[in-house]
């Protein structure tokens, strides 16, 4: 989501490299380009004027233009800005022992309740026993949609009936939980295409009945400006201890989402940043989102995907290595997301792929249909390929001879290069080990 403000702000900045130094005047300009990346990725007008302003007292008072480095340094502090704009430490919603009862608040189609679904799994994976609550009383259909969800996760649902009181849903819960204990009650309520009077009163009367520990607020991150005028009001109107962003993962400009913090006040707990139930919620991380904003990756978040994934070398020379151990890691790293995205995570990475470089997904598929279409000794040994076993796979895959060809190059390519580099800088045993 924030591919072209990365670009621009690396880019203002890399303008500096190589100097020894630099005037006031250039500072000046590079935090203008700045400012206006910032506008033009849809971050709202006074939280992109007060950064840049921050920006410049500091980098003038830390004497940047006498630094050997100024690049590096103004780095640096734009760095430290944006961990502050976003919330500085991460947080996450208080969880007692027992007793947690947490009010999922949003518009219509903001991911309310898929968002709830997905913290039920979260909590779940670690331990707790949540009790999902669909709570709309006017769309027989979010009920619906809440309980195929529960059934999926294996998490409980209470269904609420058309025009329940919230007397009567409280003491549901209450009855529900004598028989069956659960320490973490999620409510997903009522949401309206937009914000009405009615939606507010229902909603207010609701809390005010249930008195919940938590109150979160789910927004779209794709909905530009709007999604602060969304805050502001369920802020004023209804109260809000937490937001939680979700479609991180879209192509919208998502500067808007940056702007959410500052403008609320309230810190960022969680990011939707896929639409898979498993794994599509992440803590929200200030200092991780600032990293990869500025193209410095984020390898806490790569190590810890690969070892949710459990992904491991092969345990082999590099010599023996097949096409089947390569089919056998690419599907382990599609656990831990997008090619694309894993690459983002890795340091340095995103200065040496060209600008709005993606892994093309497809090709990847094309990739594993061709070994799939191989006999295990042609997998354990692609230099029995000859002109009619090659013909044949490419049949069995759905691709073209030369596709099958240009994988072969490129693999037996690869354990060339891989074996040249352990021989220079001693063997190796990959980054993830057993």
């Amino acid at each position: 989501m924030f591919e072209t403000l990365s670009q621009r702000i690396r880019a203002a900045v890399d303008k500096l490299r190589g100097r020894g130094r630099i005037t006031e005047a250039d500072l000046k300009a590079t935090l203008r380009e700045i400012r206006m990346s910032l506008l033009e990725a849809d971050v709202n007008f006074e939280v992109a004027k007060g950064f840049v302003q921050s920006v410049q007292e500091k980098t003038l008072g830390a004497q940047v233009l006498e630094s050997l480095t100024p690049a590096e340094q103004i780095l640096s502090v734009v760095y430290e800005e944006l961990v502050k704009m976003l919330g500085g430490e991460a947080k996450q919603p208080v969880l007692k022992s027992e007793g947690n009862l947490w009010f999922m608040v949003g518009l219509q189609g903001s991911g309310k309740t898929t968002t709830s679904g997905k913290l039920a799994l979260f909590y779940k994976s670690k331990g707790r026993r949540p009790l999902l609550v669909a709570a709309d009383t006017q769309r027989p259909a979010a009920r619906d949609q809440l309980r195929i969800l529960g059934e999926r996760i294996g998490v409980p649902v209470l269904e609420v009936a058309d025009g329940e009181r919230p007397e009567t849903t409280r003491t549901r819960i209450q009855q529900h939980l004598t028989f069956d204990y659960r320490d973490l009650v999620i409510v997903d309520t009522a949401g309206r295409l937009q914000i009405d009077e009615a939606l507010m009163g229902e909603l207010a009367k609701l809390k005010g009945v249930l008195g919940p520990s938590e109150t979160l607020l789910v927004v779209d991150a794709m909905t530009g400006q709007e999604a602060l005028n969304v805050s502001k009001a369920f802020e004023e109107r209804i109260g809000v201890s937490g937001l939680i962003l979700t479609k991180l993962d879209g192509d919208a400009r998502g500067g808007a989402a940056l702007s959410a913090r500052h403008v609320t006040g309230k810190p960022i707990y969680f990011a939707g940043v896929s639409e898979k139930i498993e794994g599509g919620l992440e803590p929200f991380y200030p200092d991780r989102l600032a990293q990869r904003i500025l193209g410095m990756g984020d390898l806490q978040t790569l190590l810890e995907k690969a070892k949710a994934a459990e992904l491991e070398a092969p345990d082999k020379a590099l010599k023996d290595i097949t096409l089947e151990d390569l089919i056998t890691q690419m599907r382990q790293l599609r656990k831990m997301g997008s090619f694309t995205d894993i690459l983002g995570m890795i340091p340095g990475m995103s200065r040496m792929l060209p600008a709005g470089f993606q892994v093309d997904e497809r090709q990847v598929n094309r990739m594993e249909a061709i070994v799939l279409s191989m006999t295990p000794k042609e997998r354990r040994d692609p230099k029995i390929l000859n002109a009619s076993r090659r013909k044949r796979i490419a049949a069995g895959s759905g691709t073209t001879v030369q596709e099958v060809n240009r994988l072969i190059k490129t693999f037996e390519d690869t354990k060339g290069m891989m074996r040249t580099m352990q021989k220079q800088q001693g063997r190796g045993r990959g980054l993830f080990r057993r």
